[in-house]
């Protein structure tokens, strides 16, 4: 149970398409300790009331959790810098239009690209990739709501990227959790869809403080939907002055140029 977020990762399964599942105990070249750091901190000789006992243990153990993950996600960036390989984390609540935007960029690009998706369950997104012409490894983290460097790294064991290519991580749609679960990455692209609304940069604060590009993806819907491009905007770079936006529509390909320029 990660006490960070309250989501569990005991069922989480790294699959690639059309080959066996694997519980995640292997040892190759970049498997890592598959412990999630819940171990207890030693208690000093005061001894705080029920309730704030409890507090200061849960707090603790999320410093844990995040500490663990740091250093997992460290090590993360490191196996992927040396393979001059670009990392991408791909943060959208469910439907934001993800896999989409992948499957037209792998069409679109010149650079070998791979992909780890992160769903709850079934293989639906990492087989559209691999239709798509790119390889793909499926996570499936049952009752967890987010990646992790964990996760992250068992995943690019099995994809085994080629060295100066592009791994995009799917992560799960949530517009929460994701944010405060560094992968690794080079990278944050936070992917929003105009049907979302334009109040999400207010809403959740934590994802766009963090992302490095805000895509606003099916601008062909904007006639239909009431979605104000300036006001998202300016709220996002109130959190976070330095973040780029790109309106895209991935169903159509309007303005998928200035995508595409980005990741170049």
């Amino acid at each position: 149970m990660c006490s960070t977020c309250g989501c569990g990762d005991s069922d989480v399964r790294v699959t690639t398409p059309g080959a066996a599942t694997t519980d995640g105990h292997g040892h190759g070249e970049h498997s890592h300790d598959a412990e999630h750091g819940h171990g207890e901190r030693s208690h000093d000789h005061v001894h705080p009331e029920p309730d704030d006992e409890l507090r200061t243990h849960t707090l603790e153990l999320e410093v844990a959790v995040l500490a663990k993950n740091d250093g997992l996600a460290a090590r993360n960036r490191v196996w992927l810098a040396e393979r001059g390989i670009t990392a991408l984390n791909l943060m959208s609540s469910p439907g934001a239009g993800k896999t989409t935007l992948l499957e037209r960029t792998i069409a679109a690009t010149h650079r070998a690209v791979s992909v780890i998706e992160g769903d709850q369950e079934t293989l639906f997104d990492a087989e559209r990739i691999r239709a798509a012409g790119a390889r793909a490894v499926q996570v499936n983290t049952g009752a967890g709501c987010h990646l992790d460097a964990m996760m992250v790294s068992r995943a690019l064991e099995q994809l085994r990227p080629e060295p100066k290519s592009i791994v995009f991580i799917e992560n799960v749609g949530n517009l929460v959790c994701p944010a405060l679960f560094d992968l690794g990455e080079l990278r944050k692209v936070v992917v929003i869809s105009v049907t979302e609304g334009d109040d999400k940069p207010l809403k959740y604060p934590h994802m766009f403080a963090a992302a490095d590009l805000v895509v606003i993806n099916k601008t062909d819907l904007l006639p239909y939907v009431d979605f104000d491009i300036e006001r998202l905007t300016a709220d996002a770079r109130k959190l976070n002055p330095d973040v780029q936006l790109v309106p895209v529509s991935a169903k159509t390909g309007d303005n998928l140029e200035a995508w595409l320029a980005w990741l170049t």
